[in-house]
């Protein structure tokens, strides 16, 4: 299974909505320009998160989106799967063989592991550790 730009870039409107939870709605331009990506393309992946019924969507001057659950509910797979489909690696074959076959199998039920137990307050209140910046480099 390869995450297309569909679920990355959901995962980025999710995160940002996220951040701003308890504030105003957030508008799609503006997270389109927070994160230098297409507006028209945030537009087309916004509609299915609303019919999902994981984003709100609010009228007005001051309007835009705003998560229609708390963040600690939602989680990357229930974002993932709505704009990507279901998950899985390869299509499983009962004539494949079983050491193969039990291979997919656990590759696919971790992959689901890992993205329904990160929820989007995790995503959202993560913190690199990451210490590229910090480094020294002298000539």
């Amino acid at each position: 299974m390869k995450i297309s730009t569909k679920g990355r870039y959901g995962l980025t409107i999710m995160i940002a909505l996220a951040k701003k939870t308890g504030d105003t709605p957030t508008s799609l331009k503006s997270i389109a320009q927070d994160h230098n990506l297409s507006e028209h393309y945030l537009e087309q992946l916004i509609a299915p998160l609303r019919n999902a019924g994981l984003v709100k969507s609010i009228r007005g001057a001051y309007g835009g989106y705003v998560l229609a659950k708390d963040a600690a509910t939602i989680t990357s797979g229930d974002i993932i799967r709505v704009l990507e489909g279901p998950i899985s690696l390869v299509e499983v074959l009962e004539d494949e063989e079983p050491a193969k076959r039990d291979l997919w199998i656990r590759i696919r039920d971790a992959v689901k592991d890992v993205l329904d137990n990160t929820t989007l307050e995790d995503l959202a209140n993560y913190e690199s550790n990451d210490e590229q910046e910090s480094y020294m480099f002298y000539i």
